[in-house]
């Protein structure tokens, strides 16, 4: 039977801010959909808009993924309706890497320059939150994951050689690759957000080979430096029942926790993994031999 059509909603737009929520699917779902089902169900196709915030809410454990590009001026974070908050952090942790120009965040008074590639964690209770490029020709892009709080951590920039760093793969099965962790408890407490960036090296392709699920967590992908003209194949569903969804450059990918998460790229790419769940340990996954993959 095939799947109903598109099981999102679409909501709030205005000058400032694109607001969009989606329904969770289950597995059952997910064997029936088309082509354009998968994408409007997971697929999250424009992040960076100028002198607006783009946001996506999953109700996959209330996961935000969204994306910020001041041009004009500063931006101010501020709660969608749909949050039903006086403040956008009002019962909320924010996560952020810059892939753009240079950046400043300034959170409740204090100001961090976020370089390309750098991220910055910001707790629960900060009210004012604003974002700015550093030149307006080359705008910063900050890529944004927003998970829901129970108590507030301390704000911290995270440079890439404060990250926690792991060589994983190798040239001979195309998945040679540096998985940058940054926002991870390794790193600085989270109430459930984690963040990292995974960096593959010329020649490999392949992420998160072999591919897992995690029953206690759910992600989000973000595919850049997707050079011009190459495009990411991304994996997803369970192991026995895989679909695939293509991506171009700076687009996300929205993985649910019975899904596996992988890619496989027609050039080599970056990409930043979010996670929110119930279990800030690493390493919770259930591998999948991938003689086993269907």
């Amino acid at each position: 039977m095939q799947a109903e059509p598109n099981t999102r909603t679409t909501d709030q737009t205005d000058s400032h801010l694109s607001f969009e929520s989606r329904y969770a699917s289950s597995p059952n779902e997910v064997k029936g959909m088309t082509t354009d089902q998968l994408r409007q169900n997971f697929l999250i196709e424009k992040l960076f808009v100028p002198d607006q915030f783009s946001w996506t809410l999953t109700f996959f454990d209330r996961y935000l993924t969204g994306g910020v590009m001041p041009v004009s001026g500063p931006l101010a974070l501020e709660a969608p309706e749909q949050l039903k908050a006086t403040y956008f952090l009002e019962r909320r942790e924010l996560g952020m890497i810059n892939v753009g120009g240079a950046g400043r965040v300034v959170a409740d008074g204090v100001t961090y320059d976020l370089d390309y590639k750098e991220a910055l964690y910001i707790g629960q209770g900060t009210q004012n939150v604003q974002f700015m490029s550093l030149d307006a020709n080359t705008p910063a892009k900050f890529y944004l994951n927003s998970t829901p709080a129970h108590t507030n951590y301390p704000t911290r920039k995270v440079s890439r050689a404060e990250a926690n760093k792991l060589e994983m793969g190798s040239p001979e099965t195309a998945n040679n690759r540096t998985i940058n962790q940054m926002l991870i408890n390794k790193v600085l407490p989270t109430c459930q957000l984690q963040m990292g960036m995974t960096e593959l090296k010329t020649g490999s392709v392949w992420n998160t080979m072999p591919a897992h699920t995690h029953d206690r967590r759910m992600e989000v992908y973000f595919y850049f430096e997707v050079p011009e003209g190459q495009a990411v194949c991304h994996f997803m569903g369970q192991p026995q029942e895989t679909r695939h969804i293509w991506m171009q450059n700076e687009q996300a990918v929205i993985s649910p926790n019975w899904s596996i998460h992988a890619g496989a790229g027609t050039s080599n790419y970056t990409f930043i993994w979010g996670m929110a769940g119930e279990n800030l340990d690493y390493g919770d996954m259930d591998f999948c031999a991938i003689s086993d993959l269907k």
